[in-house]
């Protein structure tokens, strides 16, 4: 793979650890324990019993309570301390031939996590505002669904993936821009002269 290509990969894979870190890592550890993929050094950890295990668990854990409104905005608040580690270090893995994990990929990582975790908690806040639990177990199944997709995508097509996060990841930025100048324009008309 050129450098260009784990570089997309290494992104692609810190975005989808903003919004299910430990389906990823169990995503990732999987295919390179199947053989599906040649995991770099630093990733080849994922592929270990130990972490397969902790990881599958713990998403079994996190489909659960993800499903619960209330409790997945905890969980989310909680896992704003986990998500964002996990893709720098993902991002910086990915990027590592010789196991050294650089500071500029983990920082790019870092902040394609934060980036996409910060859009998953606060669309699931918007959402449990609604009385009736249905909404939220469609977003969860969606974001479910949406991980899986990718982590199966993200291998072949790593360039595809990124460009489907930073692509959405604009999409909102111009939503809630637009949505701010339409709140605040109110306050920005000049008061009547007289």
């Amino acid at each position: 793979m050129t450098e260009a290509h784990l570089f997309a990969l290494g992104l692609a894979l810190a975005a989808l650890s903003g919004v299910r870190a430990y389906l990823t890592v169990f995503g990732l550890g999987l295919a390179g324990l199947a053989g599906w993929v040649d995991l770099p050094p630093a990733l080849a950890v994922a592929s270990s019993p130990w972490v397969l295990g902790t990881a599958g668990v713990l998403t079994l854990v996190e489909f659960t309570a993800d499903k619960i409104p209330g409790v997945d905005s905890g969980w989310d608040l909680l896992h704003t301390l986990l998500r964002v580690p996990v893709g720098a270090f993902l991002a910086a893995a990915t990027l590592s031939p010789d196991g050294d994990l650089g500071a500029g990929a983990a920082t790019a990582g870092a902040a394609t996590a934060l980036l996409t975790h910060a859009l998953k908690a606060g669309s699931r806040a918007a959402i449990n505002t609604s009385p009736e639990p249905l909404s939220n177990w469609l977003v969860s199944l969606l974001e479910d669904a949406l991980a899986v997709g990718g982590i199966t995508l993200v291998f072949a097509y790593p360039w595809v993936v990124l460009t489907i996060v930073v692509g959405t990841l604009l999409a909102v930025a111009l939503a809630v821009w637009w949505l701010l100048r339409l709140l605040l324009s109110p306050f920005r008309r000049p008061a009547p002269a007289g």
